[in-house]
């Protein structure tokens, strides 16, 4: 390793200039640290370092936005009721009774209407994240098919087709689900609720169907 350092003498040097050198050597020696110093202290100001959490507070900050989609998922829309059709089978029963002299199709159109008109106060559908839910009165409580059995529940993936007639006056909505038996049960309904609002939500939420443009 002969030769490697450089061994500088300063023997030659007085005791004046030796004081002088250890001076310069000493101030360029503390330049240096407060330089390194400076430098360190605007890193850590300009790069901004990966802020943490406690682990509980994590948890509760996940939770929280499960929870803002969750909310967001479980938008129920429920129509509201409307007597379209009731009022207009009672214009019939009047009509028939006045102009045509017929009182049992005046009868038959005013039994009718008044029976779907307690019905509109009373029926409702219940859409929400999942299915469609036909409950009947104020407090929405389930409500039992009578012809096929069970509840009158049925989840939107399992719709094949639904139809309005007609968009322009909804009269009957029918829709075809496999969710009560596997090759597909029908339904139909009196629109005796917000023809318009019922005909959006089903677009939204069960599909276009067949012979509709998707538009009201």
């Amino acid at each position: 390793m002969a030769g490697a350092y450089k061994v500088i003498d300063h023997s030659h040097l007085g005791d004046h200039q030796l004081r002088g050198f250890a001076k310069e050597t000493f101030e360029f020696t503390r330049m240096l640290a407060t330089a390194s110093y400076s430098g360190r202290l605007f890193l850590s100001r300009a790069v901004p370092r990966k802020q943490s959490f406690p682990a509980g507070e994590r948890g509760a900050a996940r939770t929280e936005v499960r929870c803002m989609a969750k909310r967001r998922e479980t938008t129920t829309v429920v129509p509201a009721p409307s007597y379209n059709i009731p009022a207009s089978l009672a214009g019939m029963a009047l009509f028939s009774h006045v102009a045509l002299a017929n009182d049992g199709i005046a009868g038959v159109c005013a039994v009718l209407g008044s029976f779907l008109a307690f019905q509109a106060s009373r029926v409702k559908f219940v859409f929400d994240d999942e299915a469609l839910e036909v409950v009947i009165g104020e407090n929405i409580a389930e409500s039992e098919n009578k012809f096929v059995g069970g509840r009158n529940r049925w989840a939107y993936k399992t719709f094949t087709n639904w139809e309005f007639w007609w968009p322009g006056f909804p009269v009957l909505v029918y829709f075809k689900e496999n969710q009560t038996k596997p090759e597909g049960q029908i339904h139909f309904f009196p629109i005796i609720m917000d023809g318009k609002a019922l005909y959006e939500v089903m677009n939204e939420r069960c599909g276009s169907s067949v012979n509709s443009s998707g538009k009201w």
